[in-house]
């Protein structure tokens, strides 16, 4: 019943987005980690900024809208994204993008890979790293338990998380391992939801 009903709002972006902004007090964490570890608005106009799994484009808001590119598997995603956001769209599979070769200077991953198999993981972060220059950044956000016993709502909301592949920091550090070097690693929280944090180059 309750996967049923979220089914149901996830194929419903504006839905969807009101639940997700609900339960992570307005991606106040997730903003915060994108300015402190992209610093998008510094050198406007020079660099790139890919949003692989971008979804509604609930995050292309952060980035200066003529130099971020959103791409999403999910086609009525990235249709309500390019009508109501700022920024360039795309529907691509995460395996093989249609993206110039060291076309970007950074690049984010919210709350994608958990949704993956291994197999596909290594693919799409084998194209990151083609479609990003040299010493370019990229940001990971993956959705973890929450450390916190007593964050009770959080533990439920993981319980019901659509992604069926929650891994540990030493399996998504493996998987990013062959073409990414970490700089940073923690947590985070935001309402409800915690996250990892991976900064790799």
């Amino acid at each position: 019943m309750i996967e049923t009903t979220l089914d149901t709002l996830s194929a419903q972006p504006q839905a969807w987005n009101a639940l997700r902004w609900l339960v992570e007090a307005g991606f106040r964490g997730e903003k915060a980690v994108i300015e402190r570890e992209l610093m998008p608005w510094r050198d406007v106009g020079v660099r790139e900024f890919l949003d692989f799994g971008c979804g509604t484009g609930e995050f292309a808001p952060c980035f200066p809208a003529a130099h971020y590119t959103g791409v999403d598997l999910a086609a009525h995603y990235v249709r309500w994204a390019a009508r109501n956001r700022s920024g360039g769209y795309g529907v691509m599979n995460g395996e093989s993008l249609g993206l110039r070769t060291g076309a970007f200077d950074a690049a984010l991953v919210l709350g994608v890979f958990h949704h993956l198999p291994d197999d596909v993981v290594c693919s799409a972060v084998a194209e990151l790293r083609r479609v990003l220059k040299p010493g370019a950044t990229l940001l990971v956000m993956e959705d973890i338990a929450p450390p916190d016993v007593w964050n009770v709502a959080g533990h439920a909301m993981h319980w019901l998380d659509r992604g069926g592949f929650i891994r540990s920091n030493a399996d998504y550090r493996a998987l990013m391992a062959p073409h990414f070097v970490p700089r940073r690693e923690y947590t985070m929280r935001s309402g409800i939801c915690d996250y990892a944090v991976y900064v790799m180059e």
